[in-house]
């Protein structure tokens, strides 16, 4: 059984990311009611927000903070 990462991440608008999965699963997710905690609090700064990047498994910010693949899935779902 294959790792379920996340292949392709594009900024769509506000805290909108279109995701594609390495399943074939594609789709935009909304991550606005997601960002509370110390990690992802900073990134209710849309300017923060759109600076992630995408390492080998997930997307991820400057400031450390990532979501599992697996949980950007069921909020797909």
């Amino acid at each position: 059984m294959e790792i379920l990462k996340v292949q392709k991440a594009c900024y769509v608008k506000d805290f909108v990311i279109h995701l594609q999965f390495n399943n074939g699963f594609e789709k935009d997710v909304n991550l606005e009611n997601e960002l509370w905690g110390e990690v992802f609090e900073p990134l209710k700064d849309i300017n923060l927000f759109k600076k992630f990047k995408l390492n080998k498994w997930t997307i991820e910010w400057e400031n450390g903070a990532d979501f599992a693949p697996e949980f950007l899935l069921k909020l797909i779902n």
